[in-house]
């Protein structure tokens, strides 16, 4: 028999579906994984914000991961929107005993909206207690200020920066600079594992759909290790995937604020269903 790579995504639940569980299902789906979820709350959202957090009690969280991980595995573990420190405290307990290699988090503190996702008293808990345990890091610019308590207003801060948070962690760090002012975007991967720096440089696409970006390359990104690419191939990928996402997704209209990307552009250009 066949068998699946499997990533398992733990995050919140977006109603408006361009972010967290619905886009890692989408996204890991179109890079070619099999999607299991562990929903650690219920967001009230649109393209326009946040109204509402409804937080999944923490045992149910935990019955959810163990009960994908005792049976179906997982090839890889994409984690994003935690919300409190007992949800980020028990993950990585979890993730302790199950010991999956292919770890990555995009430590989500803020919707694209600006709305708070995460509680300010659990980034200790993210620092101290789940950051050592993953393998790649994916934080944006005000993520990256958060955890490493710096500025980040040039490309060498973001250099610095990377390379800081990889060092003290010792976890590989993308490093995305998305919010960066200028036409050409250059984001930052600082591989631990073979101690090297890539730079990958893009154009900024004009667009106003870029909800759920952050989601997506990170659940790109675990697909792809999931299928045994080595970290900086992996890297490379899910920057591929993402930039033709965006592309693919900048003509369309869907609500009244930041709209989605295109999930599955390569699917819809072969069918013909782009339009």
């Amino acid at each position: 028999m066949k068998k699946y790579k499997t990533v398992l995504s733990i995050a919140g639940s977006d109603s408006g579906g361009g972010a967290g569980i619905q886009a890692d299902i989408k996204t890991i789906s179109a890079c070619g994984c099999f999607t299991t979820t562990a929903i650690t709350a219920i967001t009230v959202q649109n393209t326009l914000g946040v109204s509402n957090v409804f937080p999944i009690p923490g045992n149910i969280l935990e019955e959810q991961i163990e009960s994908v991980l005792s049976d179906i595995g997982a090839d890889a573990i994409k984690i994003g929107m935690l919300h409190s420190s007992d949800i980020i405290r028990r993950v990585s307990k979890i993730l302790s005993r199950y010991e999956v290699r292919n770890v990555v988090l995009d430590p989500v503190m803020l919707a694209t909206s600006g709305d708070a996702l995460l509680k300010n008293e659990a980034i200790d808990a993210l620092k101290n207690d789940l950051i050592p345990k993953v393998r790649v890091l994916t934080p944006n610019i005000p993520e990256a200020e958060a955890l490493s308590g710096k500025r980040i207003e040039s490309h060498a801060n973001v250099m610095n920066c990377a390379k800081e948070l990889a060092i003290e962690y010792e976890v590989s760090v993308l490093l995305k600079a998305g919010h960066m002012k200028g036409s050409e975007l250059i984001d930052v991967f600082y591989d631990f594992e073979n101690q090297t720096v890539l730079e990958m440089k893009s154009e900024r696409i004009d667009s106003k759909n870029t909800h759920g970006t952050g989601c997506t390359l990170s659940s790109a990104l675990a697909a792809f290790l999931a299928k045994g690419y080595d970290v900086q191939t992996a890297v490379l990928q899910a920057k591929k995937y993402i930039n033709k996402a965006i592309v693919a997704g900048a003509d369309y209209k869907i609500g009244q604020g930041h709209g989605a990307v295109n999930h599955f552009h390569e699917f819809w250009e072969r069918s013909g269903t782009i339009n």
